[in-house]
């Protein structure tokens, strides 16, 4: 490793994120700030999550919780994302052990009526100004749903296996998909852009459905959409990370969309994904979340297999290849970043 990146004073992460040298490779997680922290849920205690993620001075306390008990290299904003959604007047509720229940779920040409063009996102504003305020030198990673994960959760109201609502009004509505997905696009790009302009200095694009589509399905009826969001960040001067589940298959389109950095989950090892995606981007991940739960040794050596893996991209970012479980015992997560930590430094 160099000391390049510290002499300019660019934090690690930002670096990496870059394909610039680094002191070590650094580390976040998904879900870092969530149902695995017990100080998060006795300060979720009796909130909605909705309405957690609008106060805030309980985003700013909860993005902050991991940061100081993991020692990881960034914070990521808490929030959900359905949140847009909400801030535009969709009905929607995060119920728990389900997910996000849409009340009345776009089918229709005719209910694309239903969606109005402005979302009230001064709550997003106030909390990363909060948050970025405490943070001093550790940087916020914003983020936002991509537009076909958000489009399934409005097509089939909830959660879906199959995702057999969202794909027939797709193939059978071509029109009114494209549109539903441009007014998407629109409100994430806006929610990206609120984020940044607040502080964030690097954001997520979160497509966790994208793996239910073909390579050819993805291009024709999603990149262009993702694309349109991701170009809005063009010149915000931040890094771009594109993430999908269960998205070997789709890496290099989700590339091509105009990402600066891949995610990559656990079934692709990170060398074969660096690969894919044709050698010249950084790349984000990989753990899979379950490996936590075994015993330290296994840990150890997994963790080592990624960092080796990840070597072979122009930058890496050690998290996992999804969020963090909530039965994951926080303490173990601590000793995964003092892992990285010192294995990537030596």
């Amino acid at each position: 490793m160099s000391n390049e990146a510290s002499k300019t004073n660019e934090p690690p992460l930002i670096a990496a994120y870059r394909g610039r040298p680094t002191p070590h490779t650094p580390v976040w997680f998904m879900r870092q700030a969530g149902r695995s922290l017990p100080e998060y849920r006795r300060i979720r205690e009796g909130v909605p999550m909705l309405e957690s993620c609008r106060r805030p001075e309980l985003v700013c306390e909860i993005t902050l919780q991991p940061v100081r008990r993991h020692g990881v290299d960034a914070a990521i904003l808490f929030s959900d994302i359905v949140v847009p959604l909400a801030a535009a007047g969709v009905g929607v509720e995060i119920v728990a052990g389900t997910g996000p229940v849409v009340a009345e779920p776009i089918r229709t040409e005719a209910d694309l009526a239903r969606l109005r063009g402005q979302a009230d996102l001064s709550f997003i504003s106030e909390s990363v100004r909060l948050v970025t305020a405490e943070l001093g030198d550790v940087p916020l990673v914003g983020f936002a749903g991509a537009p076909f994960t958000l489009a399934s959760y409005l097509i089939e109201g909830g959660p879906s296996r199959t995702h057999a609502a969202t794909k027939a009004l797709m193939y059978g509505q071509p029109e009114t998909w494209h549109a539903l997905c441009a007014w998407l696009a629109e409100l994430t790009r806006e929610f990206l852009q609120t984020q940044v302009s607040a502080g964030a200095a690097a954001v997520q694009l979160f497509d966790s459905w994208a793996g239910t589509l073909s390579a050819a399905d993805y291009r024709r009826y999603v990149a262009p959409h993702s694309a349109y969001v991701l170009a809005g960040l063009a010149d915000a001067g931040v890094p771009r990370i594109h993430f999908g589940v269960d998205t070997a298959e789709l890496l290099p389109a989700m590339a091509e969309a105009g990402a600066d950095v891949v995610g990559v989950d656990w079934r692709t090892p990170l060398d074969v994904a660096a690969r894919r995606i044709g050698g010249a981007l950084p790349v984000q991940g990989n753990l899979d979340p379950c490996v936590l739960f075994a015993p330290w040794p296994v840990i150890e050596t997994e963790v080592r297999r990624v960092l080796t893996e990840g070597a072979a991209a122009p930058g890496h970012v050690f998290n996992l290849g999804h969020g963090v479980l909530p039965e994951t015992d926080p303490s173990v997560l601590t000793r995964v970043v003092e892992l990285v930590h010192e294995v990537s430094t030596q």
